[in-house]
């Protein structure tokens, strides 16, 4: 099945502008290597930093462009790997993927659960409710049909009291970061086919530029041996969100960011072009 690239530009939930400044970087190197044109959804504005009702509002034109968005490309039976300037996106592109492939697992790359909703959020941000409203714990308007046992986080470690409670309840499976956390993740999909949305904060702090240092994270090793387990089963999609632009504490050229998380990704697209 052809891969679609996709870029989303927009602002979705930001704290500041350095996500959507660095999506064009990501989606440049994405490009050259999988030898293909983006289409661009939505175009960047300042960040509001603002509740998360006010940036659901905000950011919803965009989203339902990326809704209709990919219902096409699954109709089309396309592969869509796709550049997201915040895991708040998520809202849009997880309610498509189970639409279309109710038998897919999703696994949730990020140093948070994002399983808060509004009514027991402790921050009022809009991505610590990105997977929540696909799983139909709240309704964002944007859809859900996310089944919990097709929900798997991996590399988790910043997780609020009512998220852990779902966790604890066996409803979401929740992979450690660990030596073995690569064999885990593959006994816990056990064959079935995947769709990975990556939060570039699962990786440990000072790797890659995120909103969000959670110490204890993967390693570039860690993440890349999880890609090489998941490329034994189908891969239906990928998504990669929270890379932001280098501050004065990354000496980084502007896109080896982009192009060490690209690196470590490679086995899932071998995997998408196959």
């Amino acid at each position: 099945m052809p891969i679609a690239l996709t870029h989303f530009a927009a602002r979705a939930g930001d704290h500041n502008d350095r996500a959507m400044q660095a999506t064009p970087l990501l989606t440049t190197v994405l490009g050259e290597r999988l030898r293909i044109n983006a289409m661009v959804i939505g175009e960047p504005q300042p960040a509001l930093s603002a509740n998360w009702d006010t940036e659901l509002a905000s950011a919803l034109p965009a989203l339902l462009q990326m809704s209709a968005h990919y219902d096409r490309l699954l109709t089309a039976g396309q592969s869509p790997v796709t550049v997201l300037s915040r895991c708040a996106v998520a809202l849009a592109t997880l309610p498509m993927v189970a639409k279309h492939r109710p038998d897919a697992v999703v696994v949730w790359f990020d140093a948070h659960a994002d399983l808060n909703t509004p009514q027991n959020s402790s921050t009022g941000y809009l991505g610590g409710l990105a997977l929540a409203g696909p799983l139909g714990l709240w309704n964002s308007g944007l859809g859900s049909g996310l089944a919990e046992a097709n929900a798997i986080l991996a590399g988790t470690r910043d997780i609020d009291r009512p998220e852990q409670d779902v966790i604890d309840a066996g409803r979401i499976a929740l992979i450690p970061v660990d030596e073995d956390m690569a064999g885990n993740l593959l006994r816990t999909i056990a064959g079935r086919p995947v769709y990975v949305h990556v939060d570039c904060d699962v990786l440990e702090p000072g790797t890659v530029p995120t909103d969000y240092a959670v110490p204890e994270g993967m390693s570039l090793a860690q993440l890349s041996a999880c890609a090489r387990a998941l490329a034994h089963t189908e891969v239906v999609g990928l998504e990669i969100g929270e890379l932001e632009t280098a501050g004065v504490r990354h000496r980084l050229a502007s896109d080896e960011p982009a192009r060490l998380v690209t690196g470590a990704l490679e086995p899932l697209l071998r995997a998408l072009a196959r």
